[in-house]
């Protein structure tokens, strides 16, 4: 069956277009991600602006043109923090169904981290069971404890790359006062779940989105390649190192860094710090990537839903 998702996030959009078989493989046909800041300003004003919206809307038309060339069967799309968070969120929503004929379903944190944790299970090597998944996200952080067969623990908290930014970052580069406020900001979120997510002698910290596979590329690629990043082991002392040459940079330098990717220079320096900051207060040395998330889960959750009618 061709199935569509399209994920509609606070910085990123994503499409996925795959034929999935009876036994659940996957099989890409096209996919495309744009950085679109939907969410700016959302934190601050509490609404999403009408120059973000009319580019996703925008997008989502060219989309459609691919959705219908690869006569897809089934299409999910799904909008998350800034969408879920703003005011006039109905307000894009009819925009949307009007202009493109596409509903959006909106997704709480909790359904969020649920269907990205359908994503990353897929994409795991199969020795790999007991493990907290990370997705850090535009407005969001999803962090999701998996032990063996127990039920997982599952987080949405308020701290993603574009969210930070606006709160923390006025200078470019940043200064060292904006940086301690990230960090504090972050590590108030962290604090409370420290205990039931922290590192423990069998657990595996896995690392999903843009934040997470833009620092894998940056650590060994001169661009972006998913078979060399889905599945790469990134160090703390790697991270801790790519920091602090981002950290040193300005927005316009950091666009000649190998490995990033055009659009994300303004947020990479709170991604980084997220990341940084939650791998030293749970404890875990190195991080697995992946690059399965949100997107693969919502097509792997709506196959789900369909096979059990």
């Amino acid at each position: 069956m061709i199935v569509a998702g399209i994920d509609i996030g606070t910085l990123t959009c994503r499409l996925l277009i795959a034929d999935i078989g009876s036994d659940g493989g996957f099989r890409e046909i096209d996919s495309d991600r744009r950085i679109l800041r939907l969410g700016e300003g959302v934190d601050q004003k509490g609404v999403l602006n009408i120059e973000a919206m009319e580019r996703v809307i925008h997008v989502l038309g060219e989309w459609q043109k691919a959705i219908v060339r690869c006569h897809v069967e089934a299409i999910v799309l799904v909008a998350t923090s800034a969408v879920r968070e703003a005011n006039n969120q109905q307000e894009f929503l009819e925009r949307v169904k009007q202009e493109t004929g596409f509903s959006i379903d909106v997704l709480s944190g909790n359904e969020e981290a649920r269907r990205t944790l359908l994503g990353i299970k897929f994409g795991l090597p199969s020795e790999v069971k007991d493990y907290v998944g990370l997705d850090i996200g535009g407005g969001s952080t999803e962090c999701i404890r998996i032990s063996g067969d127990g039920q997982p623990i599952v987080t949405s908290l308020d701290i993603g790359v574009v969210r930070v930014t606006e709160r923390c970052f006025q200078s470019d580069p940043p200064h060292e006062q904006e940086v301690m406020a990230a960090e504090r900001l972050i590590k108030d979120h962290i604090q409370p779940l420290q205990q039931s997510l922290s590192a423990h002698a069998h657990a595996t910290l896995v690392g999903t989105a843009g934040t997470v596979t833009t620092l894998a590329a940056m650590a060994q690629l001169t661009h972006y390649e998913p078979a060399r990043i889905h599945n790469y082991w990134l160090t703390l002392e790697k991270i801790r190192e790519l920091e602090y040459t981002l950290r040193s940079r300005s927005r316009a330098q950091r666009l000649h860094l190998p490995g990033l990717e055009a659009g994300r220079e303004g947020v990479i320096v709170a991604g980084t710090i997220i990341f940084r900051t939650i791998m030293e207060m749970l404890g875990f040395a190195r991080c697995l990537v992946s690059d399965y998330g949100l997107r693969e889960g919502i097509l792997i959750d709506l196959m789900n839903k369909k096979c059990n009618r």
